[in-house]
């Protein structure tokens, strides 16, 4: 029927096979899909389709290929990108015409989908066919990357092809790199970017955000304020005070605040936002509190910035005050609400308080309890000694063995002398995390406090037996807008004999 376009007979033996329920077999079906496809009927090929319990390759395939067949492209190209089955050879022949503006339509839906590996496979079957992939393909698969050696690849492809000197390319280069945390890599692609876009500066300052590299991500925000071909947006802004955040960098946040004022980019919510993050992260509580009050416009993250601000300066009872004042303004919380709850309850002592907010997150707003809202009441009940309490929960949920968990309950075993459960949980976490230095010296610290020397020997004898290394710790200053870091063990500074003098002298 199919062959011969024999539509009413093919009609008849649908019918047949409907009444005799051979329509369940996927043999059957697709060969009635492809007789609808083959006469044209492309609207019942699709309902044959749609009522299919089971499809194969050769349903997709056949569906796509009438698509195709009766001039809709668009729809072929759809369906093809939801497809659950890794694409071949003879689908891609069947189904499309085999050029690169086909492929990149499929690339680019495998990326809206999710699906990397099917998109992958059709960006090599493409380079079997001897199509030239352009920006629009590599703009595709760079976004799909999740392995670092398979996107260097395709930045050495993109160098051949000299697209990678551009900055539609250029871009998503940069921010491939930047999520494998090579900062160094990135900013080599941005030298190489001939004419630099706004959004080519304003990805390496994300990229820069997102290495925690926040020196480099304001340098590169004074470069591009150097630059007059470019013009920097909301964007631009809230980058560069999300470095000034993580420096906690009060002077250069004020300067570009100044600015924000005098072009009233800081009307936007998203550089509101910002503003309030950086204020409450340089220590500067009073002005974030200010620029929240003067947004004529929040949205809910613009309330848990401000409410976890209040927390993390131990301003408990005000961070409770305003989540009142945004459930009255109609604004729903989220998990992340409930996280600066709970740390605004962990940095004030208020143990009831954070203990009913954690028990009612279900219960009053469908929120489940996640590891971070549990490590907060932990550590929470741990600091005010509630360890008999702070193990119920540990045994009740199941986020009880996670090493950040454990590792709170030591220090506040720690805290309060308690060597018994201290021990205990000392074990479990050497179970947990047997490479790292980290329980062996909250151990030793745990002894330490109770002048149990011989457990201190032996756990420091235990942790030098291992072979690891504690991670030394540092502290980053800003003196006259330069950033100092300051590691200890660490002697190479230019200026240490001046240091050495200044702390004898003020000791």
């Amino acid at each position: 029927c199919s062959k011969i376009s024999a539509f009413r007979l093919g009609l008849s033996l649908h019918a047949a096979a409907f009444k005799t329920g051979l329509l369940s077999d996927v043999i059957i079906s697709n060969h009635v899909l492809n007789m609808y496809s083959k006469c044209g009927n492309i609207s019942s090929a699709r309902l044959v389709f749609d009522q299919m319990s089971h499809r194969n390759l050769v349903s997709w395939s056949a569906m796509i290929s009438g698509y195709d067949q009766v001039g809709v492209p668009l729809l072929a190209l759809d369906l093809f990108s939801q497809m659950q089955f890794v694409p071949n050879e003879y689908i891609f022949a069947s189904a499309i015409k085999p050029d690169s503006v086909s492929y990149n339509g499929l690339i680019s839906g495998f990326v809206e989908n999710q699906q990397a590996e099917k998109g992958f496979e059709a960006f090599k079957l493409m380079h079997r066919q001897g199509l030239m992939p352009d920006r629009f393909t590599f703009a595709g698969v760079l976004v799909l990357c999740s392995d670092l050696k398979r996107g260097a690849v395709l930045h050495c492809q993109t160098i051949k092809l000299k697209l990678d000197s551009t900055p539609f390319t250029g871009n998503i280069i940069i921010s491939m790199y930047s999520a494998f945390n090579l900062i160094e890599e990135a900013e080599k692609v941005f030298r190489m970017i001939v004419e630099k876009d706004v959004i080519s500066w304003n990805t390496l300052i994300a990229a820069c955000s997102h290495c925690a590299d926040h020196v480099k991500g304001l340098r590169v925000f004074k470069d591009m304020s150097n630059d007059y071909s470019v013009r920097p947006d909301n964007f631009t802004f809230t980058s560069a005070l999300a470095a000034c955040a993580g420096l906690a960098s009060l002077r250069n946040g004020k300067q570009i605040h100044s600015h924000l004022i005098t072009t009233r980019l800081n009307q936007d919510i998203g550089v509101g936002n910002a503003l309030v993050n950086m204020y409450a992260k340089c220590g500067s509580i009073g002005h974030a509190f200010n620029v929240f009050n003067k947004m004529i416009n929040r949205n809910l993250v613009s309330w848990n910035t401000m409410i976890a601000g209040f927390g993390n300066h131990g301003l408990g009872k005000r961070a409770l005050e305003l989540f009142e004042q945004m459930k009255a303004s109609g604004v729903k919380p989220d998990s992340v609400t409930c996280v600066g709850l709970l740390t605004a309850c962990r940095h004030s002592g208020m143990v009831d308080e954070g203990e009913f907010y954690f028990n009612s997150m279900e219960k009053a707003y469908g929120i489940v309890p996640e590891i971070e809202h549990f490590s907060c009441l932990i550590d929470l009940m741990g600091r005010a000694g509630r360890l008999r309490k702070a193990e119920e929960y540990m045994h009740k949920y199941p986020f009880g063995n996670d090493p950040v968990v454990l590792g709170s309950m030591l220090s506040a075993c720690r805290l309060h002398g308690d060597i018994a459960i201290g021990e205990r949980l000392a074990r479990q976490l050497l179970k947990l995390q047997p490479v790292t230095a980290s329980p062996y010296v909250l151990l030793s610290n745990l002894y330490a406090s109770d002048e149990m020397w011989d457990g201190v020997a032996e756990a420091r004898k235990k942790l030098k037996g291992s072979g690891l290394k504690k991670e030394p710790g540092h502290s980053l200053i800003e003196v006259r807008g330069m950033f100092e870091k300051f590691t200890i063990g660490d002697f190479s500074h230019s200026k240490l004999k001046e240091i050495k003098d200044m702390l004898t002298s003020i000791s």
